[in-house]
């Protein structure tokens, strides 16, 4: 009983920022079972991404920078950008600009999910570190593949160079924000608290903007205003 109540708290924070997201789909929604399946697939790639790791880890070293640049956000980041390129970049349900940041927050989502129900088993944490953790590294997560998302989108309705560039910012930005995040956690180990909140804050401010931003630049918007006007 005790470990469902665990694992249930683990998930709830992710399965609610996914659920956040997809309301927020105004104009065209995805379809559902699409939505879920990149998000298992989010959980799936938890494996893999922890091997790799544990590669560069002995490859590299612990350096700060290798673990917040590249063991943790580099490799992280560009699995999930790698799978959304290849599975949903090119797919006919990606079709205005805001999939993209559905998409990529749904297997961001499904990643954190799977790593906060391990920490929560592993090192088992009261009420209180939870819900930081909510606020903090999964919803992180989730804004990391907002912008991934924005991104891709800004790439995918793109012509020419603009679409090269795009497709770079869709890469380096996550990695950029996700490494600032470890670096500050490792560097500042006693009072990481009051310079991650601030940080935190500007990042879903800036995430809430991109969307908003994909928003007005969705073609059914023009559609549905019309279709208004009509009734």
């Amino acid at each position: 009983m005790l470990l469902f109540s665990v694992i249930s708290a683990a998930v709830a924070p992710g399965l609610s920022l996914l659920t956040y997201l997809y309301l927020r789909d105004k104009y065209e929604a995805e379809p559902i079972h699409m939505v879920i399946r990149i998000f298992l697939l989010g959980i799936l790639l938890v494996i893999p991404i922890l091997v790799l790791q544990r590669g560069i880890e002995l490859w590299l070293g612990d350096g700060l920078f290798v673990q917040a640049f590249i063991q943790s956000a580099g490799i992280e980041e560009s699995i999930k950008w790698f799978v959304l390129f290849h599975l949903i970049y090119n797919h006919t349900e990606f079709d205005e600009p805001y999939d993209g940041i559905l998409y990529a927050g749904a297997i961001s989502l499904g990643f954190a999910t799977l790593e906060n129900i391990l920490y929560s088993v592993f090192m088992p944490a009261d009420f209180s570190v939870m819900f930081l953790r909510a606020l903090l590294p999964v919803s992180g997560h989730a804004l990391f593949g907002v912008l991934m998302g924005y991104y891709l989108g800004r790439a995918k309705f793109s012509q020419g160079k603009g679409r090269k560039i795009y497709l770079g910012a869709s890469l380096l930005a996550p990695i950029l924000l996700h490494g600032a995040y470890d670096w500050i956690i490792l560097v500042r180990e006693n009072d990481w608290i009051f310079v991650i909140i601030p940080f935190m804050i500007l990042l879903w401010i800036f995430g809430l903007s991109k969307m908003k931003s994909a928003h007005l630049r969705s073609p059914f918007r023009y559609v549905r205003a019309k279709d208004e006007v009509n009734l």
